[in-house]
């Protein structure tokens, strides 16, 4: 009898294979994300990204595209009880031998940011999962942020930031010598993981924050909001703003950023 690791592996290479594994490979191979002899850290939240992630990085390690090691890690920064019991069985269920790091963050991020956590914990969590990475010797970190999360970060930064910024599939660490971040998910849509998820009757976390818990409004959720109401008159609108990213062209703006220094179009 297969067990529900592999059920979900032969899912997501079969099954799924055009929505989730093509796009998987095609954005490692074009972004150059994993490179012979890569050890990465993946980091797992309990959600659905990061597992269905770790679920393919995993699989891949079978796969003679390179030699690559992945270590799994998580951090909890301060679930409820029944939050990380629930992220641990998914874990057993899964086959995921994943080493799980207890930090209490929530206490502090509420007395700091109790107006817009998420920002400020998304900060000082990567900072502690590239510390873990590094202890580990790893030389990547790789995240399990998807297409609408690149999309809606695009829009979120030009409505309330006033900048075109977007969210790259890979970049160097600025405080981490030598370490990479990689999102192998970049090209994959969160309704197809969702898709999966449901198929797989597997429930991950979803928000488990104990500071953001209830609150129901939120300015991703806005943009969530806006881009599915576009997508009514045009549906594909979210592959547009996708492209937008990658054909900024520098001849039609007013100016830009460049390694910290600003230009005007007069430069």
């Amino acid at each position: 009898m297969k067990t529900n690791e592999q059920k979900a592996q032969k899912d997501f290479i079969k099954t799924h294979r055009r929505t989730l594994w093509t796009p998987f490979i095609k954005a490692i191979k074009t972004y150059h994300l994993i490179e012979e002899n890569d050890k990465i850290a993946v980091a797992l939240s309990g959600g659905k990204d990061s597992l269905i992630m770790a679920l393919m990085l995993k699989e891949l390690t079978h796969h003679p595209l390179v030699n690559f090691e992945i270590k799994l890690l998580a951090m909890d920064p301060g679930y409820h009880p029944f939050k990380r019991a629930q992220m641990e069985e998914n874990f057993k269920t899964l086959n995921l031998d994943v080493e799980i790091i207890d930090k209490p963050l929530f206490e502090v991020i509420e007395q700091e940011a109790p107006d817009y956590p998420c920002y400020l914990c998304a900060r000082i969590r990567r900072g502690i999962l590239y510390g873990l990475a590094e202890k580990h010797g790893c030389n990547k970190l790789a995240l399990g942020h998807h297409f609408n999360d690149v999309i809606e970060t695009t829009l979120l930064n030009m409505f309330y930031a006033g900048a075109f910024k977007t969210m790259k599939p890979k970049l160097n660490a600025d405080h981490f010598k030598g370490m990479s971040l990689i999102r192998p998910m970049t090209l994959i849509k969160e309704q197809d993981i969702e898709r999966f998820m449901k198929r797989q009757n597997l429930h991950a976390l979803d928000c488990a924050c104990a500071v953001s818990a209830g609150q129901t409004a939120s300015k991703r959720q806005e943009i969530k909001t806006l881009i599915a109401t576009l997508k009514e008159k045009n549906p594909d609108i979210d592959k547009a703003i996708f492209n937008a990213g990658r054909n900024v062209n520098l001849d039609h703006v007013f100016g830009w950023v460049k390694d910290g220094k600003t230009y005007t179009f007069e430069d």
